[in-house]
Parts: structure tokens; sequence; C-alpha cells
């Protein structure tokens, strides 16, 4: 019998069973982060450990040999499979002056590249969450936190952008990214968060 164990996180691997005369084999890819996990097959006595991007294992016999498979190849065989795969949720902050709705100009400058990732998703579905510092009454900051939100919210214009859905939150003052005590001026807490799906 043959096990195939994976280390805590999920290792990016796929197979391909090939009919005809073409053998079954696992290729180890690289993660979106960079890293590679490791894929060990064990049994019989023996064991076989694959852990490099870009090197498989024959899957059909128990003498495991672990060969270089080119990126070629990876395309022809694992091409459809590898495109079907979905695009990963993107987040941005972006950050307010203080008591308006009014972007710091470092954020403003992050809006084309916001709006352009959007476009990259298919059926985009976005979520927007405004936030607010605790310097105010709290009822005032989460009709401001709504305010940013939805200023944010225009930018996605479903006649010009694939998208699904777009829901606006405030939590006000509520779920601070820096905690702070009540009637503090904090910039990282002005913020509106926009998660890209």
């Amino acid at each position: 019998m043959t096990t195939i164990s994976l280390p805590k996180t999920l290792t990016f691997a796929v197979a391909l069973a090939l009919s005809g005369c073409a053998k079954s084999y696992l290729v180890l890819l690289e993660d979106h982060d960079g890293s590679t996990g490791k894929v060990i097959f064990s049994g019989a006595g023996n064991e076989t450990v694959v852990e490099q991007a870009g090197y498989g294992a024959t899957l059909d016999n128990n003498s495991k040999t672990v060969f270089k498979v080119e990126q070629e190849k990876i395309n022809k065989d694992f091409g459809r499979a590898l495109a079907s795969e979905p695009v990963l949720p993107e987040i941005f902050l972006l950050y307010f002056e203080t008591g308006g709705t009014k972007l710091t100009a470092e954020s403003a400058a992050l809006i084309p590249k916001i709006v352009e990732t959007a476009g990259k998703h298919p059926a985009a579905d976005i979520s927007v969450i405004g936030h607010t510092d605790t310097v105010g009454d709290a009822g005032k900051n989460e009709k401001l936190a709504n305010e940013r939100a939805v200023q944010v919210s225009r930018l996605f214009d479903p006649s010009k952008l694939d998208v699904k859905e777009i829901a606006v939150t405030s939590h006000g003052e509520k779920n601070l990214l820096i905690k702070t005590g009540d009637e503090i001026s904090e910039p990282r807490n002005r913020r509106v968060e926009v998660t890209i799906r």
C-alpha cells in the first residue's frame, strides 16, 4: 500500500492519469506565495520524497522515481486544470484624513490599481468596510465610516466591471486596526478595507 503524506500546509500538487502507454504522475508546483511543500510516498519498506517545484514522481507502481518535469510538459498535461484555478482574493486598505471622506494622497494613488484588480476577477464579489478612529461620538463615527465605504464602493462601476456583488458595511470605531482608548486620533484606524474575490 502506498500512502501520500502532506505537511501541515497544503501543497499544490497536480496528478494526471493519462490513457494509453503514458504513465500517471504527480508534479509539485510552487504555491502562490512562492513556497513549496512536499509529497512523501511511503510503502513496501521504501520512501520517496518530492520536495522541489517542477519535480514529479510516477504513480503507477511501488517503485517511485523522482524526475524533473519541464514547464512545457506541465502546461501540456495540466494546462486546463491550472487555468481553472480561481483568482485569489486581494485586500486593500485605504486611509482617510481625519474627520471626513478625503483619502490620503497615498491611498488616492492606489485607486487605479484597485479598479484594475477588480477587473481581473470574473464575477467579482467585493466587500467594502468603513472604519474610523475613536475621536468623536460613536454614532457619528458609524455614519462617517459608512460614508467612506459608500464613497469607495462607487469606484466599482458595474457597467464597466464584471461585478457580482458589492457589500458595503460600517464598523465605525469598532474593530480597530490599532487598539486605542477613546478619543485617540490614530491614522491607521481611519480606513476602508476593500476585499476583492
